[in-house]
Formats: structure tokens, sequence, C-alpha cells
């Protein structure tokens, strides 16, 4: 009979990471114990066990000195409160994957979500999940359960809910109950939580199933991933049976079959499925009657036909067997080669390199290329080879000695699947899942396809599975640029950036391995709204250093310019008794404020609108009106420019006797900060001037315009 073990079959991420813990633990001379089993499957617990790893079921049973694992499975909040409370050192071996659910539940409930949970809720892994949620809460292991739920709780149609799933629930069943929850709660917020490698397994499981005559599934009968691939099994093949170890084999359960596959929970290790596939390999098949009572007789090369020491010589030859192939003829397509015995083989363009390639200026003919058999056609004598498995082959110990080192390897992001994206080194396939794929969580990865990536490997697994990390090398290099910027840099630098992001205050520029600030003040020289007016993510930026606090690790930034400041413009363009054009911006009532340019305003005083008393400005001016005045005064120092109208009036037209005005005129504001062109500036109204009949002296009216300036300031200001 033909055996197929699952490509699948064995320890995930999670359980793997988890147990390689508790041994690095051993390793490191740490008294360890587990809170609970540290995988479901009890030969590998007592195998545990036996090394002094002891299992609690409560914090209250850790011992002084103890290392406290929590398993993969996850556990509440308040676990981790009490170690605390307690001093309990603790070691997380919480499945990335299942910390997630945690952080997603953790959100949501904050947010004021009902939260609905597919799957056991008497699994170690949901009683973590919910020891997470800070609010409603409902488990459910079915659709009907889940109807059943929500006719009973009339809340959940009318608020927001959050679902998520236990990572090994049955992925089928999880997709069934959507249409229903979308149905009946319009904002429901669905997350795809089920392990990708749950996932994976349970296909690879039921088209196993589908083409055996016997399935055998290996794992512990406590596993719930276990118990789902033995109902997925189950449905394809009648005959599927589950085992803890090879010893409860039973050689009836394949007589006549002739395709046998296997397949094994997650936390099955690798020494019991090797036990059950050695097991059933000795299983002897009942003889074929016919076959009964003859000699096999053993020939010669000598003594055979051609027919037969063909026949023999790709008997020899086997899948997975290396062979050095001789190049005979090439196009576009394959490349034709001869391996020896007579053998003619084949190697497509897809098994010669994962890269897209022309073989005709790859491969000439005579080359000789490293091959791998992957298939042996007994009747016309040919082969089916593959170069790129073989270097797959080649690479792996590179790979390995990688992991080993931590040397940074060099790759291209080939695809982006779910849960992360592939690489290669030396042949061999690397996956990077999402959240090690970028600098920080939640970026996308579409960007990344095709892209040249720097990685470290983080976790071997078997079957030749290689993890690998971008982030950690991504993290390294900031961190070293980080060092370098603030053993270098001063105040007064200018230094180009990258604006990271923006907020309602400022915006955060990337100065090369640390970020600063650029206050929204220090954005413009005219007042914004938003630093979106000015700045947009992305937009590469020149900045200058404007403060350090070294300590704290904290930049604050300068964009601006200064020979962008108005008040330099205005200083360079503009002097006292020089007639311009100005543009009325705004009112109030003691007089108008005139844009001289951008970013600087003066004032026309209500006295210098008109060469008559008026009541308000509004009876003269219009705002957007154009008019031409006079500079009258300028004060640098306070930012301030006095316009007149009235000046620029011909002397004939001024009357004889002008009525006092001294006391209420105001001095020119700029719009800097204190005010701008959307600024009202309200001045109160000065007490009722008596109007003497004799024309005020120029000493009065001196004194009279001070006291206005200086009234006007403190209002300003």
């Amino acid at each position: 009979m033909n055996i197929t073990l699952a490509e699948t079959a064995g320890f995930c991420f999670g359980v793997n990471r988890a147990v390689k813990m508790v041994y690095d633990l051993l390793e490191a001379g740490e008294k360890v114990c587990t809170l609970g089993p540290i995988i479901h499957n009890p030969q590998m617990v007592e195998e545990l066990h036996q090394k002094g790893v002891r299992t609690v079921e409560d914090l209250s049973e850790v011992k002084e000195g103890e290392t406290l694992v929590i398993r993969s499975h996850g556990v509440g909040e308040d676990i981790y409160k009490e170690a605390k409370e307690k001093n309990i050192k603790i070691a997380d071996a919480t499945c990335p994957f299942v910390a997630k659910i945690h952080d997603i539940v953790k959100e949501r409930s904050a947010l004021g979500d009902i939260i609905l949970i597919a799957g056991d809720p008497n699994h170690q892994e949901v009683k973590g999940i919910t020891g997470h949620i800070d609010g409603k809460y409902y488990v459910f292991s079915s659709e009907e359960e889940l109807e059943e739920i929500i006719k009973n709780n009339e809340s959940i149609k009318k608020n927001a809910v959050s679902v998520v799933s236990q990572t090994t629930f049955n992925e089928k069943k999880y997709k069934n109950t959507h249409f229903f929850i979308k149905k009946v709660c319009t904002n429901a917020n669905i997350f795809d939580t089920i392990c990708n490698a749950t996932s994976a397994r349970q296909e690879e499981t039921a088209a196993l199933a589908k083409k055996s005559d016997v399935m055998l599934v290996i794992g512990g009968r406590h596993s719930s991933n276990t118990a789902k691939l033995f109902d997925v099994a189950s449905n394809f093949c009648p005959k599927t049976h589950l085992v803890e170890t090879a010893d409860e084999i039973k050689e009836k359960w394949f007589v006549s079959a002739k395709e046998v596959g296997v397949v094994a929970g997650a936390s099955t290790p690798a020494g019991i499925i090797k036990e059950a596939i050695k097991t059933m390999s000795e299983i002897k098949q009942p003889v074929d009657e016919q076959m009964e009572g003859n000699e096999t007789v053993q020939k010669t090369f000598e003594e055979m036909t051609d027919e037969e020491a063909l026949e023999a010589s790709l008997s020899s030859l086997t899948g997975d067997q290396k062979v050095v192939g001789t190049v005979v003829a090439v196009n576009s397509a394959e490349i034709t080669v001869d391996i020896g015995r007579g053998v003619t083989g084949y190697v497509t363009a897809d098994e010669y390199s994962q890269d897209d390639v022309d073989l005709e200026k790859e491969v000439n003919v005579g080359d000789e290329i490293n091959l791998i058999i992957m298939k042996i056609s007994d009747q016309d004598g040919t082969a089916m080879l593959s170069k790129r498995r073989y270097d797959a082959f080649a690479g792996w110990d590179k790979v390995v000695a990688a992991k080993k080192s931590g040397e940074v390897l060099h790759g291209v992001v080939r695809d982006i699947v779910k849960g992360g994206v592939v690489t290669s080194y030396s042949g061999v396939r690397i996956f990077i899942p999402a959240s090690q794929a970028t600098a920080s969580r939640n970026e996308p990865l579409d960007g990344l396809k095709g892209t040249e990536v720097d990685f470290r490997i983080i976790e071997i697994g078997r079957g030749r599975r290689a993890i690998g990390s971008i982030r950690s090398v991504l993290r390294e290099a900031r961190k070293e640029a980080e060092e370098k910027v603030w053993s270098s840099i001063a105040v007064g630098d200018r230094i180009k950036g990258v604006v990271k992001s923006i907020t309602t205050y400022g915006a955060f520029v990337d100065i090369g391995g640390v970020d600063g600030l650029v206050h929204i003040s220090e954005l413009s020289w005219n007042r914004i709204k938003h630093p979106s007016e000015v700045l947009s993510e992305g937009q590469e930026i020149e900045v200058y250093v404007k403060d350090l606090d070294k300590e704290k690790h904290k930049i604050s930034l300068g964009y601006k310019k200064a020979e962008d400041n108005p008040w330099a413009i205005f200083q360079k363009e503009y002097s006292e008794g020089d007639t311009i054009k100005v543009t009325i911006v705004s009112m109030t009532a003691y007089g108008a404020f005139a844009r001289i340019i951008p970013g600087v305003d003066g004032l026309i005083h209500i006295s210098q609108i008109a060469n008559r008393r008026i009541e308000k400005p509004q009876d003269e001016l219009t705002v957007g009106q154009e008019v031409e005045v006079k500079i009258t005064n300028i004060d640098l120092e306070k930012k301030r420019v006095s316009l007149s109208i009235r000046a620029l009036l011909p002397v004939e037209e001024k009357p004889v006797e002008e009525e006092k005005s001294g006391e209420d005129e105001v001095v020119a504001t700029a719009s800097e900060e204190e005010v701008t062109v959307s600024d009202t500036v309200e001045i109160p109204e000065e007490a009722p001037v008596e109007v003497k009949e004799e024309p005020a002296s120029p000493e009065k009216e001196e004194k009279a315009e001070e006291k206005a300036e200086e009234k006007a300031e403190e209002t300003v200001e």
C-alpha cells in the first residue's frame, strides 16, 4: 500500500514556539512550570515531566524560583496582573495568532462592541480570549447556537458587533455563520482569526481523504484541532481512525487498502508521527493468489534482455534522488537531458528556477546540471526532473546555518499570500508573516511584491519550512541610525527628512532614524488651520533643529524659512511716507485693517479714513475694497503699521477746523499671530471727547495719539 503523509502534519508555528521556549529555559538551567499542559499531547507532556517540568493549574501552585510558561492557548489579563502582584517570573508562549485575537476583542469591546466568539466555550483558548473582553460577549459553536443567542438577546441586533473565532475552529462552519450574522447585524465587524496553518491543514486533510482508502489522524484526543481534522477526514473517507500513538494502530484497518493518508494535529510531535508511519509500513498485505508459489529469479545485467535491463535500471531510480544531467536539447519551454542508463529526462521552465528565465539563453547543449528526480515513467523510460528543487535542498543547509548565526539574508518578495509574504534564499522558500514583514504592524503588504528585502530566519519548522523576519532587520537598522543621529545632531542643523504622519498640532518628520515634531506654528508664516495645508505624508522636506532633549529623545524642528518672514520682506520694500495700494480685510469699531502683503496688515484708524467725522468704518469702506493709503508709521519692534487715507486727500478739501481725533487713533498691527486676516480686534469705545471751539494744539494731539496707541496695543495683545 502507498502511504501519503500530509505536508502540514505535526507541530504548528505556535506549538513549536511554545515547546522550544520550554526546552530553551531548561537548557538555561531554569526551573520550569506550565499553566496547564503546554500542549494537548499527553506523550509530550510526560516527556517534559520527566525533564522536571511541572504542570500547575493555579498561580498559587508556582514555587519560588520557578519560571511560569503561559502556553500557546493564551490566558486572560487577570493572570498577568496576579503574576505581577506575586512577583512570578513569566515566559509568555501565547501563539501570535491568539494574541492578535486578544488585541481585537480588547479594542472592540472598549469601543462598546458586543463580542461574538465562534469556538468551544470550555477550551482554554476561548477562556483566554474572554479574559480580554471588557463588556458583553457570547460564545457559539454552531450556526444553530448563534441563531438561538441572537434570538434571546435583541440588543445584539441594535448594537455594534465584532465577531472572532477560535484559531482552530472549522473554517467552513465559521464562514457559514457569516451570512446569518450580516443579515441580522448590519453593523457587524467580522474578523478572520482562524490560523492560516489550521486552515491549510484542514484543506489538505480534505484533499487527501478524497483519494484515500484509509485515513489515519494522529494526535491527542483532547486536542481541538486534531478533533477538527478527524471530522474533516471522516466526511470524505469512512475508514478514518484517530490514534494518539503507534501502539493503537490495528493491522485489520488496512486490509486491501491501496492508498492510506496520514494527517496529524498541531500538537503532535514528529517522533510519534514517524513511529506511526514505520508501524504501517511493516504491515504485510495479503499476497495475490496468482503469485503464490512463484519463484523470484535474480538476473545480472549481462543475463537480461534490453527491456529487462531498462526496467531494472528505472526501478533503481527513486523520487528525490539526486542525479547529474547533460543537456542534449533546449527550447523556451523545457530542457532535455541525459541522466545515463538510457533514461531521457525533462526539466520544465518552472522546475528550472523560481525566477522567469530564458532557458535558451541560460542553458547550452553539453552543460551539466544538478537535478532531482520527481517522477519516473517505466513505460517510456523518461524522467521528470527539477533543478529548482535540487537548489532548494542544497540551500537548506545555508538557511539552517543562517538561523543559528543570525545572519542577515537578502531576497526578493515574490508573492503576497494569506497572512504574509513569500521570498526565497538559495532556492529555499521563506515565509514571512505579516507581523514580521514591515517596520510596524498593520502596514499594507501590497507594495512589497517585487521589492528587494533584507531578513533573518527566526524559525525552522518541520518539512523544510523556514520563517523569516524583515522587521527585526529594519528595527536594528533604525536603532543604529538613531544612535548615529543622537551622537551628532545639534541645534541649528539643517536636515532633509520625510513626513511620516500629520496631526492637528503639527507633523512628525523622520530625519534618518529619529522622528522630530514640526509644530503647526513652525510650518508657515501665515496662519493655517491644519498642517495638511502645507505638507503631505511621504513628502521630502528640509527642516532645521530648533531644540533638543537627548534624555527624553525629543526633537523640535522648524520648517518655515527666515527669508520668507513677511516682516523681513516688508522692511525691504516699504518705508514711512510711501503711498501704496492695499485691500481692506476686516473692520472694527475703531478702524479698518488692510492687507499690505500676505502676513502684514496695517490699521487705518477711523480718524484717518475720511476728512470728516464718520460714525463707523463701514460708512466709507467695504471688505475686499482696494484703496490707496499712505504709510504714516512703522514700528518693527512691535510689528505694527499705521496707514492713512486722509493724508492723501487734497489740502483744500480738508476742513479748516478739524475734529479732535487724537483720543481715538490707533496704530496698525500685523496679521502674524495676534491679528490675522480673519481676526477682528475689539477695542472699547472711548468716553465722549469734549470738542472745544479752539483747534487742538500739536502737543495735545500728540499726547492723545500716544494714549490711543497704548490703548490699542493693550487690547490687541
